[in-house]
């Protein structure tokens, strides 16, 4: 069966998981600030299998794996591919949450975190520890392939330590993921270096030689969809990945650059803000919406005290009566 990778347009564009970022709500808003056909994957926030696993964890966890009807709707409508992203250690629970994840239904592909470098996770042995376990990752990939009949793709760095990116992306290609998704850099560095696209180019020659009908994505840095496509071709990868590039253009998704007026950055806050709460009510920390008000709020007079003002709200309606009176201001 062919793997829906190896059908999308190139370059593939996709948009990262991150965590308290990427939940359906925001996955949503962007897919509504973005032009259609130039995002073509999307990922859930990261979702660990011991807790999928675990009967008192599974409610909590499972949260991070909420697809709602307006945003499945819109995916299907623009031939967007959601895919969630698991993590941990063990290669049973991978199978096990690779089961769970694929009757949900509401998937096109599972992804497994070998990236992430917080030190508390890689205490544990799971995402970017496992560079320095091959055995291991090679099995938990195999589990998971075994358990799930989506696509499984494998998100990485180029190292722990120190880059070994010929030799890791080797292995990982011998456990037959259906695609790789290279952040070009270590997890000691994590993100306090410039991303070296290099070996994003020395991953696409090994992956040649070894696989060449798996999809190889570079990830780091990318600041535009130009700039994106620039690294694609200098780099020789099937696509990209964009992270915290977002968090400085949520429009970026457009064939285009695109400047938002100071009435759509309102709008989308309000919308996002909305649907946030909508979505999640009291079940979910308001503060973390928090995070998103200076992406919208930036570029136009006032934005700043509307920032410092919504930064002490505590509900939705705090926040539209803030923006509200901020408006009216303008309008004086």
């Amino acid at each position: 069966m062919i793997s829906f990778w190896n059908t999308l347009p190139r370059p593939i564009v996709s948009l990262a998981p991150m965590e308290d970022v990427t939940d359906t709500s925001f996955r949503e808003q962007v897919i509504r600030m973005s032009a259609p056909g130039t995002l073509h994957v999307m990922y859930t926030e990261f979702t660990s299998t011991d807790g999928l696993c675990h009967e008192r964890g599974f409610d909590k966890v499972a949260e991070r794996l909420v697809v709602n009807s307006s945003e499945r709707e819109l995916l299907q409508q623009q031939g967007i591919r959601l895919v969630a992203q698991i993590w941990g250690s063990q290669p049973e629970r991978f199978a096990r949450a690779a089961e769970m994840v694929s009757q949900t239904g509401r998937f096109d592909g599972i992804d497994i975190n070998m990236g992430c470098p917080v030190k508390k996770v890689v205490k544990g042995g799971s995402c970017s520890a496992l560079i320095l376990d091959p055995t291991r990752a090679q099995d938990i990939i195999r589990a998971t392939r075994e358990s799930t009949p989506l696509p499984v793709s494998v998100k990485t760095r180029v190292g722990f330590h120190q880059p070994v990116t010929e030799r890791w992306i080797r292995q990982l290609l011998e456990a037959g993921p259906s695609a790789i998704i290279l952040h070009a850099r270590t997890s000691k560095e994590q993100s306090l270096v410039a991303a070296d696209w290099s070996h994003v180019a020395l991953a696409v020659k090994v992956r040649d030689a070894l696989a060449p009908d798996v999809p190889l994505l570079g990830n780091g840095d990318v600041s535009s969809m130009a700039d994106g496509r620039a690294r694609c071709r200098e780099t020789g990868a099937d696509g990209f990945m964009v992270g915290r590039g977002i968090f400085h253009d949520p429009w970026m998704f457009r064939d285009s650059p695109y400047e938002p007026s100071r009435e759509d950055r309102l709008h989308a806050l309000l919308s996002h803000a909305r649907r946030y709460t909508q979505t999640w009510g009291p079940d979910r920390n308001f503060q973390v919406l928090k995070r998103f008000f200076k992406i919208y709020l930036h570029g136009f007079p006032g934005a700043a005290a509307l920032r410092a003002t919504l930064m002490e709200t505590n509900s939705l309606k705090e926040v539209e009566d803030a923006v509200g009176q901020s408006i009216n201001r303008m309008l004086d």
